[in-house]
């Protein structure tokens, strides 16, 4: 708390709306900065520099705010309820919403709830390229071991030529296939809706379901978005179709996985993992998870390139800004 500030603009204009940022990635602010101007003659705006996850302190900083403008925060049942009366408009700073705030909740409020999409395509695609070269020539194990060891004997394995598997073919998914395919790897997706010409540009088999990718793949990556539909859609019965030495890689939501189903898999040794997401989060310091030494963990980094903050900071900024202006964008209720 005591780095933090309150960034204010137009403040004295008691006569326009309040807009407020009740906490912000340090690496965001920079982008706020930049894009306050825009509700100049709209909004008041009141921005706090801080993450607090204290739902009291949150609830104070939105309290009599017309747009709430958020990134990271929980909005339980009784905190939507608080701040009903006064706020109109809460935008997201991402794509999986439903899973901070009650979204039929909202619609029985009158709140408009917007989300950002697409930010994090090519970052979120990039990192798992960059776990499973991690996995695949063991360049953090290479450099931890020849820190402690002196000159250890690693071998490596090459990508090009192998199979990899996605679940998954949206925008990530996508970005994930064409970056494999420049490295001559071989794609079988699964999509329930396959795009059939991309697939086809890029040299890519369709699944006939999700087995059959875990069945045939080297590798595989998660890029489903998480609903009903999705949650625990990984389970045994595709783990145990893992073929020994095969890779599989999450940067996508943890949930997607049945959790215990994928620890016995990993501690029986036989294949490796890169995984970005967990549940819940942050992992906690006994996570058996952390004791496996098959297994790559990053700490839901995938989306936080500074393209990608500056993609989520624009777009929530023109959502709020269309709101004020009685316009629409990016509105999920």
């Amino acid at each position: 708390m005591a780095d933090m500030t309150v960034i204010e603009r137009n403040i004295e204009r008691t006569d326009l709306p309040l807009v407020v940022i009740p906490a912000c990635f340090p690496s965001m602010i920079e982008f706020f900065e930049q894009e306050l101007p825009q509700f100049d003659g709209l909004a008041r705006v009141r921005m706090y520099t801080d993450m607090s996850g204290d739902e009291q302190l949150l609830a104070q900083r939105m309290s009599g705010a017309r747009v709430a403008m958020t990134t990271g925060v929980h909005f339980s049942t009784a905190l939507l309820d608080s701040l009903a009366d006064s706020t109109r408009c809460i935008t997201f700073g991402g794509t999986g919403v439903a899973n901070f705030v009650d979204l039929e909740q909202a619609k029985r409020l009158g709140v408009r709830i917007c989300n950002v999409v697409h930010y994090g395509d090519n970052a979120v695609a990039e990192h798992a390229i960059a776990m499973m070269f991690d996995l695949a020539h063991h360049v953090g194990e290479g450099d931890r071991r020849t820190r402690n060891e002196g000159w250890p004997s690693i071998d490596i394995e090459e990508v090009g030529g192998q199979t990899l598997g996605l679940v998954g073919f949206g925008g990530i998914g996508r970005k994930v296939a064409s970056l494999a395919h420049a490295l001559d790897m071989n794609l079988l997706v699964y999509a329930r809706h396959p795009d059939h010409e991309t697939l086809q540009q890029l040299g890519a088999r369709s699944a006939v379901d999700i087995d059959q990718v875990f069945a045939e793949s080297n590798i595989v990556s998660m890029h489903l978005a998480l609903n009903e539909q999705t949650t625990g859609i990984i389970g045994t019965r595709q783990l145990n179709l893992l073929r020994p030495g095969s890779l599989f890689i999450n940067t996508a939501r943890a949930e997607l996985v049945d959790g215990d189903a994928l620890l016995y898999r990993l501690q029986k040794g036989d294949i490796r993992a890169g995984l970005d997401v967990f549940a819940p989060e942050p992992l906690s310091k006994d996570d058996p998870l952390r004791a496996l030494d098959n297994v790559v963990l990053t700490p839901h980094i995938a989306w936080r390139s500074k393209q990608a903050l500056q993609g989520i900071v624009q777009q929530s900024v023109r959502a709020a800004v269309a709101f004020l202006q009685g316009t629409a964008y990016n509105v999920v209720c």
